[in-house]
């Protein structure tokens, strides 16, 4: 009532399809191994979803609150911003009051018409934030916009 570990007997040592080792055609394996591929997508998914709120306007801005409904908006608009200090910001870059619509009548694509949000800080001197819509307006853009965040009930 043994039995024998070692090999040999009954399959005559065969292993798989291929048959006895170094016998028969090997060829390349193609196939791609989906499982990893699949993980790291997952990860860039979870990282650009918890970057992408972070990638809005980079000017920190403490806006007013008011009791105005949010607006409806197809295309991205054109971002200015006033901060505490009185610099001004078009998107993300620091300019001078002079440049602003220099700047503007280059990047806007839909000519007079770009829609132009002004942000302004508010601790910010009203002053700026008036002089800034003052040029955008006298250059001749109509959609002028202040962006403000909604009051919350207290």
């Amino acid at each position: 009532m043994g039995m024998s570990v070692g090999s040999g007997g009954g399959s005559g040592g065969r292993r798989g399809r291929g048959g006895r080792r170094g016998s028969g055609k090997k060829g390349l394996v193609s196939e791609i191994n989906v499982t990893p591929m699949v993980d790291v997508m997952l990860v860039l998914l979870i990282i650009f979803m918890v970057a992408a709120p972070m990638m809005t306007v980079g000017v920190p801005i403490d806006l007013p609150e008011t009791q105005a409904k949010a607006m409806n908006s197809e295309t991205q608009p054109i971002s200015i911003s006033v901060n505490p200090a009185g610099e001004i910001f078009l998107q993300e870059t620091p300019i001078g009051i002079d440049e602003i619509v220099a700047k503007l009548e280059a990047i806007a694509t839909t000519g007079y018409n770009e829609r132009i949000y002004v942000r302004g800080d508010t601790t910010a001197a009203y002053g700026t934030v008036m002089k800034v819509m003052a040029r955008i307006s006298s250059a001749g853009f109509k959609n002028i916009g202040l962006v403000t965040l909604q009051e919350q009930d207290k």
